[in-house]
């Protein structure tokens, strides 16, 4: 299962719509991937309320995987995603 590790650059974390953005492009993929902060236990990336309850703030690494064809270009869109600023509209 590969993995890519994500530097949190929203401002608010992932809360709210940052977390909206993420898990909306993860569920557009239909592959299954999830997110875990530090050495915390992974969360389902697809899930809203998992994403926000990781307590991911600004700056912090998370580390993504997913399983399934595409995996590998999920996950680099995945990183590209999480390094800008999703709470700016």
């Amino acid at each position: 299962m590969p993995t890519r590790l994500a530097t949190v650059a929203s401002s608010v974390g992932l809360h709210a719509r940052p977390a909206a953005v993420l898990t909306t492009a993860v569920n557009e993929s239909g592959l299954d991937v999830t997110v875990a902060l530090g050495s915390g236990a992974p969360v389902d990336a697809g899930s809203i309320l998992e994403v926000m309850t990781l307590g991911a703030e600004h700056g912090d690494q998370v580390t993504l995987s997913a399983d399934g064809d595409g995996a590998d270009e999920l996950l680099d869109r995945l990183v590209v995603l999480l390094s800008r600023d999703l709470d700016v509209q």
